[in-house]
């Protein structure tokens, strides 16, 4: 991000004024203009560095001197209603929508924690986006849209999201909840969340705070007892938290949940490594599904550059796309991001190698003999397509 894109807000001049509620104001406000979905408020030994995440990337816009640096996480507290004279402890609150973004915002979030220059702290955007709202407009390939699509009009079985955070996870589940709601009408759908990023009409979403009694496993045990059809968990942190998930899957209930793993074939050994009977895995897991989000280069300002390539004895003539940077891109030569996934349904000879406790090595090398497309390929057709550059999926697939 090009930090002189913001030099001309003269933030030097509102913190000489003592103006930090119209600064607060004015930073939140140009994050939302930005499109950001994250605010980093954080403390140095000489001042706040406030950064914008924009596309998934972090980078500094401003520079607030040390004076300043308490009354801005002061006046952020305040906003999200947080204690603003405990400075010790990490406190997390909701910040209440400015009118002005009613239309782009749905959820402002405010989480603060104690460093040894000071309180650092975080606001995370969500916004209303309409075109990700339905299962067919994220970008899936058609393999995995039709695999989903099937995976819905299952009546038990498992779907697991894997991938990072930040990587379009919860927008997946909430489209196939609504694909559910407008295709097999009538179903009981209830969401354990922690915490609820979207409101979905049809479906009974309950919301698991960190610290109350009512724990992921506390909830899913009772809900099983309420006659359920579908059931979707925010994430799956722990055994018994899994264990009753598989426990589901296994007694006639459509359940769908995330689980932090790099790969699908991870996911199964996480299962495992959680004290899951691997018969249990291979009866009750359906889909393995592992996304990413890579940025997307700016219409604006991305060029095309011939190149020379050699196939054999064939000389190839292909475009490269290339990022260049402008205004409009805050010069990042990207704007926007989109999908990449790889799935992984469990078929005979994914469960014989499961039984038999294969390692991840194992897993993976039997994935690519049966033909798996992997997350880097399903990647290359936006390459192809000049959406984003090779590059930029090199760096989000995690190679050098």
């Amino acid at each position: 991000m090009d930090v002189t894109a913001y030099e001309n807000n003269d933030y030097s001049k509102k913190a000489d004024a003592g103006n930090v509620v119209a600064l607060v104001d004015d930073l939140l406000a140009r994050a939302v203009q930005s499109n950001a979905s994250d605010v980093h408020f954080e403390p140095t030994g000489s001042g706040l560095v406030v950064k914008f995440r924009l596309d998934g990337v972090l980078g500094a816009v401003e520079n607030l001197p040390k004076a300043l640096s308490d009354n801005v996480i002061a006046r952020l507290k305040v906003l999200g209603g947080l204690l603003t004279y405990r400075n010790d402890i990490p406190q997390e609150g909701r910040i209440e929508i400015n009118q002005d973004h009613n239309d782009r915002i749905f959820d402002e979030r405010l989480a603060v924690f104690p460093t040894i220059y000071g309180q650092r702290a975080v606001v995370r955007l969500f916004y209303k986006n309409k075109e990700l709202m339905e299962l067919k407009q994220l970008g899936f390939s058609d393999d995995i849209y039709t695999t989903l699509k099937m995976f819905a009009a299952k009546n038990q079985g498992v779907l697991l999201l894997t991938g990072p955070a930040g990587s379009g996870k919860s927008t997946t589940l909430a489209a196939l909840l609504r694909h559910i709601l407008s295709n097999f009408s009538g179903k009981s759908i209830v969401a354990l969340e922690d915490p609820v990023e979207f409101r979905i009409e049809g479906v009974t979403q309950t919301q698991i705070t960190p610290h109350g009694q009512m724990t992921f496993p506390t909830a899913l045990r009772s809900l099983l007892r309420q006659d359920p059809e579908v059931l979707m968990i925010g994430e799956i942190r722990d055994a018994e938290t899994a264990r009753i998930a598989v426990e589901a899957g296994l007694t006639g209930h459509l359940l769908m949940s995330t689980m932090h793993s790099g790969t699908p074939a991870g996911a199964f050994l996480r299962l495992l490594e959680m004290g899951i009977e691997p018969y249990q895995v291979t009866s009750s897991i359906s889909t393995v599904l592992n996304q990413r989000l890579v940025r997307k280069l700016c219409e604006k300002c991305k060029k095309t550059e011939p190149r020379t390539s050699v196939r054999g004895k064939n000389k190839l003539q292909e475009r490269v796309f290339e990022a260049v940077g402008c205004e409009d891109c805050f010069n990042t030569g990207y704007k926007g991001r989109v999908l990449i996934a790889e799935m992984v349904e469990l078929d005979s000879y994914l469960r014989k190698a499961i039984l038999a406790k294969a390692d991840l090595e194992e897993l993976e090398a039997l994935l690519m003999s049966r033909g798996h497309t992997n997350i880097l390929t399903d990647g290359q057709r936006l390459v192809s397509d000049g959406i984003t550059t090779q590059d930029e999926l090199n760096k989000v697939c995690g190679i050098v």
